[in-house]
């Protein structure tokens, strides 16, 4: 019975019974091939029945599939955003130099005094810094020890030596590219009071800052804010000064802070162990760099943690002698570089031996930079006094 029944629907549908046999054979081998992917995909059909049979109603596909991600996607915390912190990167570049004496002692002969070669360049008051002025040009700013006065009055301290030089002499330092000078020697009172505040009053109408004794500066270069103070202290005794100073500069927030000293005994090449007790103690209490005056000849640079200490830059432009016994000296250079407000610990620094005088036999005032076998000798005499680093150019 059965099998006349199987007969009447083949004849009323047109398969036969061999095609029925075959498709029932094809359809297992679908199955099998679908049973055979991955699990996964699986799984994303199931969703999709899911789906359907929530939302109640027949949806076409592509709007099924996508119902069907966002529906997994929802079910699976996404990972927090990552934020890249932002870096600021800044730096400065330093130069410093010793001594510089733009005036004389009228006591001094005329013939081969400062002011004579004002007079023989045609009143050029480029002229004395002509040979360096360029090292200075392509620094951020350049720091150097004013020995002198701007004064033309009359009455002098008692003393073996008064400098000084008309108003006008403050356009050496202007034409020189120097950015900032030293007042804390023992030369801005030849003149008393008078001639302290007539140099100042010279300074600032040139727009060169100052800092020296009790008045400080802080001053803002690539971003970078500096602080700086200057004493004169041959001794090494005042203690207190420098910490009223570093006071006052840490609340400014400096990110640099520069001591200029006056110190040590002239004349001797071999800083003295108060120098060196006291650039200690500046550098232990938050001083970056230390530069030294005062012996007019150079001494030794020592590098203590991490930070450079000058004991004596010399003389530079020095009108204080007409013919120095030595006339060796050098410009310092260093690039402080702060990374999100953090002095980096680099070790970017430059020495480059100069000399007072372009010529040998008398000084011409005007400095220049030393090449060759003379450059190698000051660099050796430099080195000879200095501890705590290797210097490679």
């Amino acid at each position: 019975m059965t099998l006349l029944l199987l007969l009447a629907v083949c004849n009323f549908t047109g398969v036969t019974c061999a095609e029925a046999a075959e498709n029932r054979r094809a359809g297992s081998k679908t199955e099998q091939g679908l049973s055979s992917k991955g699990s996964a995909v699986q799984h994303a059909a199931v969703s999709h029945e899911k789906v359907r049979s929530v939302a109640g109603e027949s949806k076409p596909a592509a709007s099924v599939k996508t119902t069907a991600v966002t529906a997994v996607k929802d079910s699976v915390p996404l990972p927090a955003k990552t934020t890249v912190p932002s870096i600021v990167r800044k730096s400065v570049k330093i130069s410093a130099v010793g001594d510089c004496t733009i005036g004389w002692d009228d006591r001094f002969s005329w013939g081969n005094r400062f002011d004579a070669y004002l007079e023989s360049n045609n009143g050029d008051y480029s002229y004395y810094l002509a040979k360096v002025r360029e090292v200075f040009r392509e620094d951020d700013f350049t720091i150097a020890n004013l020995e002198t006065t701007f004064t033309s009055y009359p009455v002098k301290m008692e003393k073996t030596f008064n400098f000084s030089a008309p108003d006008a002499y403050k356009n050496v330092l202007l034409q020189g590219c120097i950015d900032a000078v030293s007042l804390g020697n023992n030369h801005t009172y030849d003149f008393g009071e008078r001639g302290y505040l007539d140099t100042m009053a010279a300074l600032d109408s040139i727009g060169i800052p100052y800092f020296g004794h009790d008045k400080y500066l802080v001053k803002e270069v690539c971003g970078v804010k500096i602080g700086l103070f200057s004493l004169l202290d041959y001794g090494c005794q005042f203690y207190h000064e420098i910490d009223k100073a570093l006071t006052y500069l840490k609340s400014q927030k400096c990110d640099l802070i520069i001591a200029c000293m006056h110190w040590g005994v002239e004349h001797t090449y071999e800083q003295t162990w108060a120098q060196v007790t006291m650039a200690h103690y500046l550098i232990d209490n938050g001083v970056d760099l230390v530069l030294g005056s005062h012996p007019h000849v150079l001494q030794g640079i020592e590098k203590y943690k991490g930070k450079y200490i000058l004991y004596s830059m010399a003389n530079f432009c020095f009108g204080g002698n007409t013919d120095p016994d030595d006339k060796d000296t050098m410009i310092f250079q260093q690039t402080f570089t702060f990374v999100n407000g953090e002095l980096q610990p680099d070790d970017y620094i430059k020495i480059i031996p100069a000399s007072v005088s372009g010529v040998s036999y008398c000084n011409n005032y005007q400095p220049v930079v030393l090449e060759g076998a003379e450059k190698e000798r000051v660099m050796q005499k430099i080195m000879r006094y200095s501890s705590g680093f290797e210097y490679r150019e």
